[in-house]
């Protein structure tokens, strides 16, 4: 009898410790309801875990009156974070995968990759104009943006807009954008306002630190890869496209034997050869267009950022 009521008493304290996994976060709106969804999804795979979520303010948070590509530190928006992981505080951390450098850290690795909402750029106008596109916008309108990418693309397209940084999180260029008479519209990515609840925002739909930009797509077994590099007035740009055959059985075929951590992607159920010929497409674009002269584009635009 005793020793049932023991094994009960065990049984009862084992469930009430069960193991905790802490999330690292930034502090803003948008990242806490990204870091939401991703600890819900967690809760549904493994019910038999709880998740603690520790958010925390980054560099890039911070420093608001800069423009990002003028600040000069690398990982502004997860520096904090990775340190927070390096020091065992938390267990994983979750970001916007633009976010992050393209080199990640020694020993971290990339674990898992949401489904992609929009991927999209959209424009959000100022009240007064409501109703006009970018192109209808008076000559001289100025236009809001912490992306050099999305300048640079941009004003090759509306030469008689204006261009300026505008730093914060979404609440913070919003509530600028609607109470100062200083921008007329601002470039949002369409995904964080869908996640907010901020669709009827959307007035036009179309790595932040330089101007160029990859899109991919996947049709019949081809990855077909886009790349584009842009100077920064947009007088300049060049694109290119590029595919190759990825075979991605249903299964993983290469065995458990294979090291699966590539480009610093753990994808556990990538066949190796498939995410090899992914990143050799990568490569091979990159290097087509740095041959066809995109490297002299971006010298003169990183010479031009520096100098202002």
């Amino acid at each position: 009898m005793s020793g049932n009521g023991d094994a009960a008493a065990t049984a009862e304290e084992n469930s009430s410790k069960m193991r905790v996994i802490r999330v690292g976060t930034r502090k803003s709106q948008l990242a806490r309801i990204q870091t939401d969804s991703v600890v819900a999804t967690l809760k549904a795979l493994y019910p038999g875990l709880q998740f603690e979520i520790i958010a925390m303010s980054t560099t890039g948070d911070k420093i608001l009156d800069t423009a990002l590509s003028k600040i000069g530190e690398k990982s502004l928006f997860t520096k904090e974070l990775e340190l927070a992981l390096e020091r065992n505080e938390v267990d994983l951390v979750v970001h916007s995968l633009k976010d992050l450098p393209t080199v990640l850290p020694p020993g971290f690795t990339i674990g898992a990759i949401c489904k992609r909402e929009s991927p999209y750029d959209a424009v959000v106008f100022h009240p007064k104009f409501v109703g006009k596109t970018l192109e209808t916008l008076p000559e001289k309108s100025v236009v809001g943006t912490s992306s050099l990418r999305r300048a640079a693309q941009l004003q090759r397209k509306f030469p008689h807009l204006e261009f300026k940084s505008i730093r914060g999180n979404l609440n913070t260029r919003l509530r600028k954008l609607d109470e100062l008479q200083e921008f007329s519209a601002i470039i949002l990515a369409a995904a964080g306002l869908q996640r907010m609840g901020w669709q009827n925002r959307v007035g036009q739909e179309g790595g932040c630190s330089v101007p160029v930009a990859v899109h991919t797509a996947m049709k019949d077994g081809q990855l077909y890869l886009t790349g584009g590099v842009w100077s920064l007035n947009g007088a300049d740009s060049m694109q290119e496209t590029m595919q190759a055959t990825i075979h991605v059985p249903a299964q993983h075929e290469d065995g458990p034997e294979d090291d699966p951590q590539l480009v610093g992607i753990t994808a556990r159920n990538i066949p190796r050869r498939a995410q090899l010929a992914a990143e050799s497409l990568g490569i091979s674009l990159a290097t087509l267009l740095l041959n066809k002269g995109a490297k002299n584009i971006l010298d003169v635009a990183r010479q031009l950022n520096d100098a202002h």
